[in-house]
């Protein structure tokens, strides 16, 4: 695994919302290329703002709706733009010394693919899985989805087309992948693919789509660097909005168990979920973006977050639509605001950036009850420490070697964090 990722916090945004693209309304894969990508470049001073140093992006290729249904993995959605305008967005990312991270679809494609038109017209169906019934080719597709049309993963053509297409996308200038439902991916597959592209990138780094499973096991067999770490997510969440941090503890012990085998991408918001401040509460954000800049991992900010912005994902046709929307122009233009929130980022992301051994470190738990946590993780003898309180009244807590209170707010006495309600505080030891 190359050593760059140790240090990249992820921005992570998804374009076609970001730019205000058409998303089903009189989309035309075909169309005259609308430049809107510099809509992108003028947040990445924003970016670097924060603190963070790396630009997770969803689809920018070539689709017929919300980007996960690509017809052509070498052209840049015209929605967006053109090779001009991806190309001046990369230029202008790495003069900031931001790292970029592509989103690769790679379990399925698009109806419209002309591999796929070729196939029903009577082609060889060499890249998809299905069978033809009375003549006709019924293709498997994506967890119900007809758009979506599954490829077949054990031939060597889908080998060839992923290779070809990752290693395309590295030349231009990116520095790895986002592995798209990787966990309905079988693990050879990626074992056949990865190594090939590192023979020609070692510096590659890839992060696979995995909801559930063996990550320890999934990460051996598939040859992948890092896995998505939804059960963290789902602790945090849970944990915070049902006033139960044992959930929260349990998830963090079962994180520490990963990061023997590979460092998980952690997160608390993303393209598929409601946003955090909409799960937890506006006032209890704080207290879940502690625990994501804490503990070892990988983290992202999903474009949004960082204000407060609240959202609600429903399972409806368009219901991601709210927590995928267009920004305004440039930062300057955001209104809606919640400036303890984006503090609280500016803090803790400056915390991490003074502390990169976090990065792979492990947590105690040093004190857990439904409404109360404290959690210290440590290096030799560097240690950062997390008190929360998420109960309607003031908490005293273990202070456990806790010294100087770098973000939140707490009083420190006799060995003890006193917390007011609904209170956090992080410490250097």
């Amino acid at each position: 695994m190359p050593e760059w990722p140790e240090h990249v916090l992820w921005w992570h945004l998804y374009p076609l919302g970001f730019v205000g693209a058409p998303i089903r309304d009189g989309v035309d894969p075909d169309a005259a290329p609308a430049h809107r990508l510099d809509r992108i470049e003028g947040w990445l001073d924003h970016v670097i703002e924060l603190g963070l140093n790396g630009l997770l992006l969803g689809p920018v290729f070539a689709s017929e709706t919300h980007g996960y249904d690509t017809v052509d993995h070498f052209r840049v959605d015209a929605r967006l733009g053109d090779d001009a305008d991806l190309d001046r967005l990369l230029a202008a990312a790495r003069e900031r010394g931001i790292r970029i991270l592509f989103d690769g679809v790679f379990n399925h494609v698009g109806r419209g693919h002309p591999a796929f038109q070729a196939v029903l017209a009577g082609g060889d169906a060499e890249l998809f899985r299905g069978s033809r019934v009375d003549g006709r080719f019924e293709p498997e597709v994506f967890e119900g989805h007809g758009a979506l049309v599954a490829l077949d993963h054990s031939a060597d053509a889908t080998v060839d087309l992923v290779v070809d297409v990752m290693t395309r996308w590295l030349e231009r200038g990116i520095d790895g992948w986002r592995l798209d439902a990787a966990y309905a991916v079988p693990s050879e597959f990626w074992a056949r693919v990865l190594p090939r592209v590192r023979e020609r990138f070692p510096e590659a780094w890839f992060v696979g789509e995995v909801i559930h499973g063996d990550g320890p096991a999934i990460v051996n067999a598939s040859t992948m660097d890092s896995l998505t770490q939804y059960e963290l997510w789902q602790g945090i969440w849970h944990g915070i909005a049902d006033g139960n941090f044992f959930e929260l503890s349990h998830a963090i012990e079962r994180h520490d168990d990963l990061l023997a085998t590979f460092v998980p991408q952690t997160f608390l918001g993303n393209h598929d979920v409601t946003r955090i401040a909409s799960a937890v509460g506006s006032d209890l954000v704080p207290h879940a973006i502690a625990v994501l800049f804490t503990v070892g991992g990988t983290p992202s900010v999903y474009a949004g977050d960082e204000f407060g912005w609240t959202a609600v994902k429903e399972e409806r046709e368009g219901g991601d639509d709210a927590v995928r929307p267009e920004f305004p122009a440039t930062p300057s233009d955001v209104t809606d605001v919640d400036e303890s929130i984006l503090d609280a980022h500016r803090a803790l992301i400056a915390l991490r950036r003074r502390h990169p051994w976090l990065w792979r470190a492990r947590t105690d738990v040093v004190e857990v009850t439904n409404t109360t946590l404290v959690l210290r993780t440590a290096v030799d003898d560097e240690a950062v420490i997390v008190a929360l309180n998420i109960g309607d009244s003031p908490a005293s807590l273990p202070a456990a070697d806790a010294a100087t209170v770098v973000a939140g707010h707490a009083t420190l006495s006799d060995s003890r964090v006193d917390l007011g309600p609904r209170g956090w505080a992080v410490f250097e030891a």
